[in-house]
């Protein structure tokens, strides 16, 4: 999913790596009677690398360009192809995540080189996939009331854990990219299991706040983290190191070093209030200044009316609508601390302050459960089923 990145970090890049010498046009990859040209490879390579998509671009992009051969076979067998209305919808709802309509992301689009049909093939696959997926399995994946209480109930018992993390964070423009990715690709794999290496690593290269103390965040409970990254944390052990996590504008690395459950069990955070100012000047020196001097005149979120008035926006969002990089930051908090790792999408430093947690549930919270467990068997049997084309797939590699 792509995150809230700066608009110009993400459709500035000009240049990419061709993966091969080969004509552009021949197949690199044969899925039955599908060809997967080095174009389309290519193609999809740069449209990740504008996401910001972490790891290994090149083998992600074959690899979605087969998948998604057989997810429009599927879809054409079942007679459940995206309408051109549907298609339409697709695009404008991805593409207003950066605020953009879909003629404009398009146009962002190809000034990096990356052709419009492009972004109209991956988001056509995507919409044929979930298609095929909800006429298949949807049916059975409905959620009784009985199964949401039960959901509910363990969401409950879950919270009496907490981790202690570490974090480096590093920024990421039009610029370094290439060299943050392959920086913080290397940390991930060479840090895993090295606690004091961790800590010098994020002396060296960390941009966040925590850099000093050696990137420690300290305990924090299981519930106060985002569904994100609580599960990357839940699936590491003590010592080891998260894959990259994009950040907006810049990538992270999470170090799980302790874990401990207690008795208490503490009430599961359903929604959180927050406050964002954005100070001109992305992360210079002035503005990481200013940003400070902010940080000395406030005791609370409340102190803004005053100290800034107008200046801030304050939100209380349920924890599953909070964009991912600010609710990955705003897990790393306490009430009242602030950070200033993020920008915003227009460039501005972006100065995030905790205000509070609640633990009510806000209206509508069952039916978000509900729709959580949905989604998570679809997922399930999706994978399953992809796992069976695969299997059953002619797929014939060229290059």
């Amino acid at each position: 999913m792509m995150t809230r990145a700066l608009i110009a970090a993400l459709f500035c890049l000009a240049t990419a790596v061709p993966v091969a010498a080969q004509n552009p046009f021949s197949a690199a990859v044969v899925v039955n009677d599908r060809a997967v040209t080095y174009y389309e490879i290519d193609q999809r390579i740069r449209f990740f690398q504008l996401l910001n998509a972490p790891g290994d671009v090149t083998g992600r992009a074959r690899d979605a360009l087969v998948d998604e051969r057989l997810q429009i076979d599927a879809a054409e067998a079942l007679g459940v192809l995206p309408s051109e209305e549907e298609l339409l919808d697709g695009m404008t709802e991805f593409a207003a995540r950066v605020n953009l309509g879909p003629e404009e992301f398009i146009q962002q689009l190809e000034r990096a080189g990356v052709a419009g049909e492009t972004f109209r093939d991956f988001v056509r696959a995507g919409i044929a996939w979930r298609n095929v997926v909800r006429s298949q399995f949807g049916p059975r994946s409905q959620v009784t009331e009985e199964e949401v209480d039960r959901a509910l109930a363990l969401a409950q018992g879950e919270t009496g854990a907490r981790a202690l993390l570490a974090e480096i964070v590093v920024p990421i423009s039009n610029e370094n990219q290439a060299g943050v990715r392959n920086l913080v690709n290397e940390l991930s794999d060479t840090l895993d299991g090295d606690i004091d290496g961790f800590s010098a690593a994020a002396r060296r290269y960390s941009a966040s706040q925590s850099a000093r103390q050696g990137g420690s965040l300290g305990w924090r409970p299981l519930s106060a983290l985002p569904p994100g990254l609580r599960g990357i944390v839940l699936a590491l052990p003590p010592g080891g190191v998260s894959e990259p996590v994009p950040l907006g504008q810049a990538l992270a690395i999470f170090q799980l070093r302790d874990f401990e459950e207690s008795q208490y069990v503490s009430p599961e955070v359903n929604a959180v209030d927050y406050a964002i100012v954005a100070i001109p000047g992305g992360r210079t020196d002035s503005a990481i200044a200013a940003a400070q001097v902010l940080e000395d005149s406030l005791d609370t979120c409340d102190d803004l009316y005053g100290v800034r008035p107008d200046g801030f926006v304050r939100e209380v969002q349920e924890v599953a609508a909070i964009p991912g990089p600010i609710a990955t930051e705003l897990g790393t908090l306490d009430a009242n601390e602030v950070s200033y790792d993020l920008t915003t999408a227009d460039g501005a430093l972006m100065f995030l302050m905790l205000c509070g947690r609640t633990t009510e549930l806000p209206e509508g919270y069952r039916e978000e459960i509900r729709q959580q467990l949905f989604n998570q068997r679809l997922e399930s049997y999706a994978a399953g089923y992809l796992e069976e084309l695969r299997a059953e797939a002619f797929i014939r590699e060229d290059g």
